[in-house]
């Protein structure tokens, strides 16, 4: 009596729901809602897709959780601006990143830190400039391949974020660190180069200092052409 248990397998409600999760997105685009706009109640989302309540509910905790939805006491649920950094920070966990995320990630970096540099040029002040120079105070004028220990390396780069004055890359910045740090301990860019010789951290102190957004951007990439190297080659 009971073998058509053995033949009908209970139903996988998790396609369903990321099926309405999806559909939800795609009807908050449609409609074009912005940040603090009501979406409907989850009675009306369950009669309009025709699915159950619990359905709904458990697509809104995931929309809740990366931070495109907040329930509003006496209000109901409304659009929010999603925190990019929260979210990244959530994902970006280091060792269970395979090698070619990783990697990909690092590229990213440097793409992003030569790209900057219209931004760093135009933010920059006088007293900026004696900050970055007290950390590059005891940097060797000219540097073989050999990495620079990865919390001057932190320190200097992070300065030239904060003082693009752009918050978001501020934040994005801080949650490539765990990135950047496995990158160095876990040899991704040992390789030896051909190249032994670069613009410094102190050459490139001396760039900002002529106020150039293309010389800066120039030797940015020169500064970061031996990483180039190791993960190009």
């Amino acid at each position: 009596m009971d073998d058509y248990k053995e033949i009908l397998s209970t139903i996988d409600n998790r396609s369903l729901v990321d099926k309405v999760e999806t559909r939800m997105i795609e009807y908050f685009i449609k409609k074009e809602l912005k940040p603090n706009d009501i979406i409907p109640k989850e009675i009306e989302l369950a009669q309009a897709m025709g699915v159950s309540r619990t359905v709904i509910r458990e697509s809104l905790n995931r929309l809740k959780t990366t931070g495109i939805i907040e329930s509003i006491k006496h209000k109901g649920t409304i659009i929010k601006s999603p925190n990019l950094y929260s979210i990244m920070q959530k994902s970006l966990i280091p060792n269970i990143l395979d090698d070619t995320t990783l990697k990909e990630i690092f590229e990213f970096r440097l793409v992003l830190e030569i790209g900057m540099a219209d931004l760093v040029i135009k933010r920059i002040t006088p007293e900026k400039i004696i900050e970055l120079s007290a950390i590059v105070e005891d940097e060797p004028e000219k540097s073989e391949s050999t990495l620079f220990d990865v919390d001057h390396e932190i320190k200097f780069h992070g300065k030239l974020y904060e003082i693009t004055g752009n918050n978001t890359l501020k934040q994005f910045q801080s949650v490539l660190l765990p990135i950047f740090n496995f990158a160095y301990q876990s040899g991704l860019i040992d390789k030896p180069t051909s190249k032994k010789q670069y613009v410094s951290h102190k050459g490139l102190v001396e760039v900002l200092k002529d106020g150039n957004a293309q010389k800066f951007r120039e030797a940015m990439r020169m500064h970061l052409e031996n990483h180039f190297q190791r993960i190009l080659e």
